[in-house]
């Protein structure tokens, strides 16, 4: 990834001017960082060591919890570093790893969803194919997919991101590295290569929505025809924090990037990025935990060991 622009370092978005806001920040942070890596920790070891545990749903929920893991570790420190030590500074390859790093967690996370949904659909609309459509192979294979797909495509848009001359500064509109602030810096009509590559990247994006959503309306079509109020409420119970958790996402995201230009602010700007950077890795256990009861069960079982 050449550049002719020699920019050695860049300046991220700082949270606050005085010593004291940096340091509320550093702890604020601090504890929501604490609490994600709890929260996303408990439940990837609960559900490697109950065996009861090891089916298709949570297999894919153990590697949602890994990706909320490595995208809220790709933003915070750094973020949490600058502000202890009252600096803006991120090197020019460390902004293009947390770029890389922060596209490949996201875009999986997304893919993941959407490959969940069609866990949910096969389950509540297909019982009698579940164990052959999602059999262990078949979810490693889709698991295995999704990864490697999303892996190519960060590393795509970042090798064609940073491969554009920068002569606008060094200075980033936001506290992490991703591809729009970088743009911004763009002195050339080179940019628009990338933003044909994002246009093509949220067509997908949308292409998956539409499937989740569809599939939902399968899935609740299905669930209201079942006769007994104890199936439905334990068919929603498996649904509603999947559909929460793909809402949160969703929303955030699609917010933040797609917002009309005249509500834009820095101000707005920045507290988009938290929404969707900080705030579904920490609430998803929380989702995921509070209406599953097998979860629940085993996270207790986990506690009195």
């Amino acid at each position: 990834m050449s550049n002719s622009s020699s920019i050695t370092v860049f300046l991220l978005l700082a949270f606050a001017d005085t010593r004291e806001l940096q340091l509320l920040h550093f702890w604020l942070f601090l504890g929501i960082y604490l609490a994600a890596l709890l929260g996303n920790g408990l439940i990837i070891t609960a559900i490697a060591c109950d065996h009861r545990l090891h089916t298709p749903m949570y297999f894919f929920l153990l590697n949602l919890s890994v990706l909320d893991l490595g995208s809220i570790s790709t933003t915070l420190p750094k973020a949490m570093a600058n502000s202890l030590w009252d600096t803006r500074t991120i090197s020019y390859w460390g902004c293009a790893a947390q770029l890389f790093l922060f596209s490949f967690f996201i875009v999986a996370e997304f893919c993941l969803l959407t490959v969940m949904s069609y866990d949910r659909y096969v389950a509540i609309c297909k019982p009698l194919h579940y164990g052959t459509l999602l059999g262990s192979r078949a979810c490693v294979h889709m698991a295995a997919a999704a990864w490697g797909s999303v892996f190519l495509h960060a590393l795509i848009h970042t090798a064609n991101t940073f491969s554009i001359p920068l002569c606008q500064g060094n200075d980033i509109d936001q506290f992490f590295c991703e591809i729009p602030q970088i743009l911004k810096l763009s002195c050339s009509h080179s940019y628009l290569r990338e933003v044909g590559l994002l246009v093509v990247s949220v067509c997908l994006g949308s292409g998956c929505f539409v499937f989740i959503v569809v599939s939902y309306m399968q899935i609740f079509r299905a669930v209201l025809r079942i006769p007994s109020e104890q199936g439905r409420h334990k068919a929603f119970s498996t649904c509603l924090p999947h559909l929460a958790a793909v809402s949160l996402t969703v929303s955030t995201g699609f917010f933040a990037y797609l917002k009309p230009p005249s509500i834009s602010s820095p101000s707005l700007d920045l507290l988009m990025a938290v929404l969707y950077s900080v705030v579904p890795p920490v609430v998803n256990p929380l989702i995921y935990s509070m209406r599953n009861k097998e979860l629940k069960d085993a996270l207790w079982k986990l506690r009195t060991e």
